[in-house]
Order: C-alpha cells, then structure tokens, then sequence
C-alpha cells in the first residue's frame, strides 16, 4: 500500500509540474514587479514548443528580428484577455526583463487552434507555447 501511494504521489506531481508556467529569465529587470493593476508594453516572439524541446516558430513577432516588419510593442494587462499561462508568467516578471515563459497546452490554447495554417501565425490545437517575452514598462512611460 505504501509503494502505491508514493506512486500516486509521484504522478500527481509530474502532473502539476507539466501543467506549470516556467519562467526562464534571460535579462533580469531593474523595475517594478509586473502586476495585475497595470497595463504593459513588451516585445514578444511566439514559439511552440516541442515535445524533444525544440522550438518552431508560430509565425507572431512584435520584433523585426524575428520576423516583423517593424518593431511594434504589445500592449497587455495581465489577467485581461490574455490566455492563463501568459498572465501567470509575466506576473513573476519585472519592467525591463527578458524571460522565456514556457506555457503548458491547458494554459494556452488548450484543444481550440489558433490562426490559420499557411497565414500570418498558426498555433495547433494541444501546442505547447514558448513566449520569449520582454516587459518594456507601463504603458504610456518610456522604457527602461
């Protein structure tokens, strides 16, 4: 009976880790903590994740290096129309850092696909998401 409860344990675990957002941080940033009270601009890269850890471009770039035609910031309020994994990411974040969110498929779009495929961004349905993601500041305020 104990061995089967630690392996119950052990899979409720892996289950809770997998449904986590991880936030690698790139550029630590030397503002104020990211909250809920806020809206924010950023620059954004969207990958989707693969399974060998792997990323593949979705096609979404705020950035011109990675895509864009010119460097345009998101504008973003967590908690406000955004899918779970972002909000959950960006508010352990700080104005001028770079982080990559790692989002797991039931905090992102879960079973419903995104964009279309052969046009500007395509995300499958299930798809793990990675956000390269730079909090610029407040909205309305320069950057850091």
């Amino acid at each position: 009976m104990a061995r089967f409860s630690v392996l119950i344990l052990a899979i409720v675990a892996a289950v809770a880790v997998a449904n986590d957002v991880i936030v690698d941080t790139i550029k630590k940033g030397n503002g104020p903590a990211v909250t809920r009270d806020h809206r924010y601009r950023s620059h954004v890269t969207l990958y989707l994740e693969n399974e060998d850890g792997s990323r593949t471009p979705s096609g979404w770039s705020t950035r011109v290096e990675d895509g864009a035609k010119a460097d345009s910031p998101f504008e973003f309020q967590p908690f406000q129309s955004l899918i779970q994994g972002w909000s959950e990411g960006v508010v352990q974040m700080h104005e001028g850092e770079r982080a990559l969110l790692h989002v797991p498929a039931a905090k992102g779009y879960g079973s419903s696909p995104m964009g279309s495929k052969g046009g500007a961004f395509w995300i499958p349905a299930n798809s793990n998401l990675l956000f390269d993601l730079e909090v610029l500041g407040k909205s309305g305020k320069k950057g850091l």
